[in-house]
């Protein structure tokens, strides 16, 4: 009965978001101060190819029947504003798509793996069609209260807390971590927590943020302090993760002409407040990063990443199946980054990232990508995802994954 109820009332906030959007348009010639909506809809084209030795892919669920596979998603998002005063805003975005394919069908509970991921402490998701050929799922993913008043702001509710800085990985993101490689969700994950920020002056605020949480074990709690020092914007962090007590710091400035990043985060585990915590080593995650435009636009990214936490001898499939985390950012204790952009006319541009770690396997990783816009509001965007290793008979590449994606937003 509880399942029955939630996706009635999953179908009726469906059905609202439809209607908003729909009065929004037939009146986008008025003036509409108190409320606002905008989104899109995507339809994403993948491709998986897989090496004859690649067995990993049988985890969490999967059955590989197949060396290649073909899938499909539709992804509309709906986000929404309601400035109901001076001071108090609500804001909720609708998720909602529709997954078919070789993946959907190669896994006995897909249903339940989209549905757990990116949720936190609330299921604000639901499946509407859970069918072994295809997958029709919504989920509320920002849904949240925020006040206003001078210098204070106070949010509860399910939200984003960005406290990265970083261009790729981000250690100091500890609400709710994000994988680079999930490309097709710009928006990233949010977290159900109360958040209470104070802005102290120019480029400085203090906030206090508490994940929604039952028992100790759940429980995320930390504050943040921004300032500015020496034209670098730094950021310090502590709190409690889970089991962990967290320091943390970022910056952001500039050497010379270009950009420069970084941020590192210690985790001390705290087993005397907890009897039964088997991991007690420390950890610590480090990041840092620098990027400059040349004249001829062409952008270069080049970044550094140590994550203690990490593997030094396994395949670079892993990558597509680890357990993400701010303590676990990627699956190998060294990763080097590098990216080049390039834009050649204001309808096209490409450009290509590559990781490399120094492992046994020489893992690398390899990113190209190509964005051309149709016309005002449409996009269409080529992604490859290209897994290598260093075996005995050369370069091998256990996964490749190509993507082709088409967005109109509204």
């Amino acid at each position: 009965m509880m399942r029955i109820h939630k996706t009635l009332i999953m179908k009726k906030i469906i059905l609202l978001f439809t209607l908003l959007w729909c009065i929004h348009g037939l009146s986008a010639q008025e003036d509409q101060k108190s409320w606002r909506i905008n989104g899109y809809i995507k339809d994403l084209q993948s491709v998986f190819l897989f090496n004859q030795s690649f067995p990993e892919f049988g985890q969490n669920g999967f059955q590989l029947v197949d060396t290649f596979l073909a899938d499909n998603l539709i992804h509309n998002r709906i986000n929404s504003w309601w400035y109901i005063n001076e001071h108090f805003t609500f804001k909720a975005d609708l998720r909602s798509r529709i997954f078919y394919g070789d993946l959907v069908r190669a896994s006995a509970d897909f249903g339940q793996m989209v549905g757990d991921a990116n949720n936190d402490y609330f299921d604000l998701s639901v499946n509407l069609i859970d069918n072994p050929s295809y997958l029709v799922h919504s989920m509320l993913d920002r849904l949240y209260l925020q006040y206003v008043n001078n210098d204070w702001e106070i949010r509860l509710g399910r939200q984003r807390v960005n406290w990265g800085i970083s261009t790729v990985w981000n250690p100091n993101d500890i609400f709710n971590a994000f994988d680079f490689t999930d490309f097709d969700y710009e928006e990233r994950p949010g977290s159900d927590v109360l958040r209470i920020k104070r802005y102290t002056g120019f480029a400085s605020s203090i906030e206090v943020v508490s994940r929604i949480f039952d028992t100790w074990d759940e429980a995320v709690i930390a504050g943040l302090w921004k300032f500015n020092k020496w034209n670098y914007d730094i950021q310090l962090l502590a709190g409690l993760v889970r089991r962990d007590l967290a320091f943390g710091i970022g910056w952001a400035g500039n050497l010379g002409e270009a950009g420069f990043k970084g941020e590192a985060t210690y985790f001390r585990p705290m087993e005397e407040w907890f009897d039964d915590y088997e991991d007690t080593e420390s950890s610590f995650a480090f990041t840092a990063g620098a990027d400059y435009t040349f004249p001829n636009s062409i952008y270069l990214n080049v970044g550094y990443l140590y994550n203690s936490n990490g593997e030094t001898d396994i395949s670079s499939s892993r990558l597509f199946a680890f357990q993400l985390s701010a303590k676990n950012l990627y699956p190998y204790r060294h990763a080097v980054f590098t990216q080049v952009m390039y834009t050649f006319n204001p309808l096209l541009s490409g450009g290509l990232a590559l990781i490399y770690s120094p492992v046994k396997v020489d893992a690398l990783f390899l990113n190209p990508t190509l964005t051309y816009s149709i016309a005002q509001n449409w996009d269409l965007d080529f992604v490859g995802q290209i897994t290598l290793n260093d075996e005995k008979r050369g370069y091998v590449s256990p996964v490749q994954a190509l993507f082709l994606r088409i967005k109109w937003s509204f």
